[in-house]
């Protein structure tokens, strides 16, 4: 075992807890937990800072950071950090299953009922506003990420670079190539990040778990980029979502064009199929790459929908949580690195420009069909930057606007 680094009084964590108080505590936020991971964070320093005194100010900061620094879904690996400093290996089980497990059964049971729903009339209508709602969203997403992570104009050119490299060229690998191409013009061209302050913590395991947790990480990773591709099976369904969650740098939008490039450029489900979900996504509580659930479910893989919906689920969520758990012993000394944070600046322009890739196809152009969906767009798009409304808000809107323009066009004909 090594030493583990001493803490000051203010930086402790509280005395360690129980599975079963996790997962009670994590189970009820993954039941009202609406709004996305930024809104997800919020929740979490009110539960756990705030009222429940579990974490410092300064310790949770230091957690954050680190989880907006690596790949995947940040606020579920801020959950699974939570609970392993609260119970062990069993809280970090227990936060991930008791906050994914509503949004996943729900999102299983869309896919389930979705051919015998959306196959009427009105079904029709309800996946167009669904569509409208992956446009607001992503948008919404879009505009902000793009003021955040690329405000000079050498960050604007990596962005500008990776969505002309995706739009003209398509496909997974060269999704990759932008992100890698991304880092290393942001290391050679990009101003240093100051990484700030970094509190000091004690990790429950020693630095060989650590290690052994980046060995399984960099071997996923090798094996589903060696895997080829071919028609839908399990093996390659594990490979698709293993591949994207690994690569998912700057928030859970991010995994759109990385699982579109896999699934619907392959052939392996439609368009219509991929938005509907993904607008449906916005709607629920709790982590977004639950929408793993149901395009697992809606690949015809050769296994039972639930099978191909948990494998998608837990391959997807894995590579963030063993890069989260081989990274937090040395956390302190890689952000420190003025290196780290420039390629880091590189990567999330690079990003930037894959989601506006994302954005105009097939988003943009799946979605609106008419001036009457670009003006019920623009007042979604509103509601959420404008009036900061929840995005359940422009759920309603865009499904709601659809479906009345739908029968007044119906009513006049």
């Amino acid at each position: 075992m090594h030493p583990q680094p001493e803490i000051a009084p203010e930086d402790s964590l509280a005395t360690r807890g129980s599975a079963s108080e996790v997962f009670r505590i994590f189970l009820r936020l993954g039941l009202t937990s609406f709004g996305g991971p930024i809104a997800h964070l919020g929740y979490f320093r009110e539960e756990f800072v705030a009222r429940r005194g579990w974490f410092s100010d300064a310790s949770f900061a230091q957690l954050l950071s680190l989880c907006q620094f690596l790949p995947g879904p940040a606020s579920s690996q801020m959950g699974a950090a939570i609970g392993l400093f609260r119970a062990g290996w069993w809280g970090a089980a227990a936060a991930f299953v008791a906050f994914t497990a509503p949004s996943m059964l729900l999102m299983f049971c869309l896919a389930v009922f979705a051919p015998r729903v959306f196959g009427h009339a009105a079904g029709v209508v309800l996946v167009h506003g669904l569509k409208l709602v992956a446009v607001v969203v992503v948008a919404h997403g879009l505009i902000g990420m793009a003021r955040t992570l690329t405000p000079d104009l050498r960050r604007v050119a990596i962005a500008a670079g990776a969505c002309a490299l995706v739009l003209v060229a398509g496909g997974a690998g060269w999704q990759l190539l932008a992100i890698a191409a991304g880092g290393a013009l942001g290391a050679w061209l990009c101003p240093a990040v100051a990484p700030g302050a970094v509190a000091s913590f004690p990790v429950p395991y020693a630095r060989r778990t650590a290690a052994i947790c980046a060995l399984l990480f960099l071997a996923g990773l090798a094996g589903s980029l060696l895997l080829p591709a071919g028609p839908p099976s399990l093996g390659g369904l594990a490979s698709a979502f293993y591949r994207s969650g690994a690569l998912v740098f700057g928030g859970g939008h991010v995994v759109l064009p990385l699982l579109e490039s896999e699934l619907v450029a392959s052939g392996w489900m439609s368009a219509d199929t991929f938005l509907t979900g993904y607008g449906a996504a916005q709607a629920m509580p709790g982590p977004m790459f639950s929408l793993a659930a149901y395009l697992g479910a809606s690949v015809d893989a050769g296994a039972a929908p639930l099978a191909s919906a948990t494998l998608a689920l837990l391959c997807v969520f894995l590579p963030g949580f063993l890069l989260l758990f081989a990274t937090l012993p040395v956390w302190a000394t890689v952000a420190r690195r003025p290196l780290a944070g420039r390629a880091l600046a590189g990567v999330n322009a690079a990003v930037v420009g894959l989601l506006a890739a994302a954005f105009y196809d097939p988003v943009w152009r799946e979605g609106v069909n008419s001036p009457v969906d670009m003006v019920i767009v623009a007042i979604g798009l509103c509601m959420l930057a404008v009036f900061r409304l929840p995005a359940l808000w422009a759920v309603a809107w865009c499904v709601g606007s659809a479906s009345v323009w739908a029968w007044l066009g119906g009513a006049f004909q």
